[in-house]
């Protein structure tokens, strides 16, 4: 059987690219340099626009508010490339990290930039990157040069670490061209020690995940790479490097790739231990030599043993699942797992990816968005590192066909106990505004309530909510930034400024969240690590996880909503060493930090819900 499947692991990715994909309604899809399912007649809301930019419901209950401008955020202002997006090069678009750099308790901001052409080529000033102290009001102050994190190169994705396990935490930057590695001092400034530290590359890097694979309380780093592009010869329609029928999408020209152009090697550096890195890729068999084009990737149990495993979206091949054999190594589980492609066996071009529990299972669920005429994909976990699709029977599946997506994230939103699922989206031809398929340049969000562990619905998006925020939207970072309990959403949007959605869903509904701190032989910021909560009967999960969404970072403090529950009745920590620790909560609706092996609970901030302003 093993060596069956290995068989059709080779065949399938030959058969697919030989395969003329089909729609929906059984026509001939037109070649284009991203993987579809075909062309799909426009869907309009009442007032005909395209379900994209429309499908408003008004007097629907307003979720999340629009509070980035009267946050402080909108100084910054992300640019990349030219409006006209004549390369791919300009329309990824950048991550956005949610970190405490400072260690006050309060999540602060961090939003990578791009850049353009001049600046690459020294005739103008760089974009810059910008990092956002949390001022404990609401508001947010950009320390960006006194941190020294500007960055001032091509910038993609980033992921947060605390790599030498000095209690403090580090952020790696991925670019178009060298990295960056910015080590954290202690004292609200940063040192890039990416050369020093063997990580720096080059080439085009996108997403990246710090996680410990080799078990040895060392944070390691894994670095996906996109598509190799060289600056002084794009790849333009008929040019050498790439294939015309891949400069099309329904049959009207534009930009070239991803297919068609050669793609990057991926990169897992192994920690020494000593503040440099040792590049393992090829020995750890996590290197890529198929050239997909690798964009998020996260290290995550998936089949449950204990070890961390990794999980990589690959924007129009294959997806990667590796499962981590404890020796060093990984086995590529890609097709085993059913995560390389869909129920109908077709690989997607996969941007954005998550993992959570949304079943309450105890089992690690995956959620992946992917190009507009197609849809985005729910794999439920079945165990053992085995995944079904389940995306149209769950109910996401037909609505963001339309859509593009990018940022992911399972959150609960409401509290319920259930985690939800927030799409940010955005198309990458700014043509689609010119001709009638449906779909368009700027975009809205999507949330989708779970309703039964089972089942998703659509929630409404009222006009005047965040929901109805229209942007090309890329990174999305998800986590309680104003310590109420409550889960908010920062969008890193192409060509403009932040989006800040703050959640104001007022329900009654209690909640606890956990700032882990691991041992000795655990990573110190316990990344890797598993938390089962149980209150009123129920049972849930949730994992200290780093990178993900779409090439960006979420709040490293695990949080449940617990519904109508007053108390917890236990929790259970699975840290990286292997310990296990089992302890009590005194209380709901707070923050606790847990060291592992005290198996006490310390409130992190007193009486976090009336301190943080407005919530009251």
């Amino acid at each position: 059987m093993k060596a069956l499947i290995a068989c059709l692991a080779l065949a399938v990715p030959l058969l697919l690219a030989q395969q003329q994909p089909t729609s929906g309604m059984g026509s001939p899809a037109k070649q284009g340099g991203a993987a579809t399912s075909g062309e799909y007649a426009p869907v309009r809301d009442a007032q005909h626009r395209p379900i994209t930019a429309g499908g408003f419901v008004a007097g629907a209950p307003i979720v999340f508010t629009e509070v980035a401008q009267k946050a402080g955020l909108t100084t910054f202002h992300h640019k990349m490339g030219t409006p006209e997006k004549q390369y791919i090069l300009e329309t990824p678009g950048s991550g956005v990290a949610l970190l405490d750099y400072d260690n006050d308790g309060w999540l602060d901001i961090y939003l990578v930039n791009g850049s353009t052409y001049d600046a690459v080529r020294g005739k103008e000033k760089p974009p810059r990157a910008a990092l956002f102290h949390n001022n404990h009001d609401g508001t947010f102050t950009d320390v960006t040069d006194k941190a020294g994190v500007a960055n001032e190169r091509w910038g993609f994705g980033v992921a947060v670490g605390d790599y030498d396990n000095d209690g403090w935490p580090d952020i790696y930057v991925s670019n178009y061209g060298k990295n960056r590695l910015y080590h954290n001092n202690h004292d609200g400034t940063f040192t890039d020690v990416a050369e020093k530290a063997g990580v720096a590359l080059g080439g085009w890097s996108t997403g990246v995940t710090f996680g410990d694979y080799d078990g040895d309380g060392k944070l390691d780093i894994f670095v996906a790479g996109y598509v190799h592009f060289d600056i002084d010869n794009p790849p333009a329609p008929g040019s050498a490097v790439t294939q015309f029928s891949f400069c099309q999408y329904r049959g009207k020209p534009v930009m070239c790739g991803p297919r068609g152009l050669k793609g990057e090697p991926d990169h897992l550096f192994r920690n020494n231990g000593d503040g440099t890195f040792t590049d393992v890729s090829e020995k750890a068999g996590v290197s890529d030599p198929n050239g997909y084009y690798g964009f998020t990737a996260i290290f995550a149990d998936v089949n449950g043993d204990g070890k961390p495993d990794l999980l990589v979206a690959n924007d129009s091949t294959p997806r990667y699942v590796y499962i981590n054999k404890g020796d060093g190594t990984f086995e590529d589980a890609s097709y085993p797992s059913g995560i390389a492609v869909n129920e109908n066996g077709r690989e997607q071009a996969s941007m954005g990816m998550a993992v959570g529990d949304y079943k309450n299972d105890g089992k690690l669920d995956l959620v992946v968005t992917n190009f507009s005429d197609d849809y985005y994909t729910l794999y439920s976990a079945d165990g053992d590192g085995d995944f079904t699709d389940v995306s149209f029977q769950a109910g996401i599946a037909e609505l963001t066909i339309p859509f593009l997506g990018w940022g992911a994230g399972f959150l609960d939103y409401d509290n319920d106990g259930r985690l939800d699922i927030f799409f940010a989206n955005g198309h990458v031809y700014p043509q689609v505004d010119l001709y009638d398929w449906g779909t368009t340049w700027k975009q809205r969000p999507l949330l989708f309530r779970n309703l039964d562990g089972k089942h998703f619905q659509e929630v409404p998006a009222n006009p005047n909510s965040g929901l109805a925020e229209l942007n090309p939207s890329r990174g999305a970072a998800f986590g309680d930034l104003f310590n109420d309990g409550h889960i908010d959403v920062v969008m890193n949007n192409l060509d403009g400024p932040p989006s800040l959605l703050r959640n104001v869903l007022r329900n009654g509904n209690h909640w606890i969240e956990l700032k882990l701190i691991g041992g000795s032989k655990s990573p110190r910021d316990a990344t890797g690590s598993t938390v089962f909560l149980t209150a009123n009967g129920a049972r849930q999960r949730g994992d200290v996880l780093s990178g993900g969404s779409y090439i960006s970072n979420n709040d490293p403090r695990v949080h449940f909503g617990i519904g109508s529950a007053t108390k917890i009745d236990k929790v259970e920590i699975r840290w990286p060493s292997g310990a296990v620790d089992e302890l009590s909560l005194p209380s709901v609706d707070r923050i606790f930090t847990i060291t592992e092996g005290t198996k006490q609970a310390v409130e992190a901030i007193a009486r976090t819900t009336e301190r943080a302003r407005g919530t009251k």
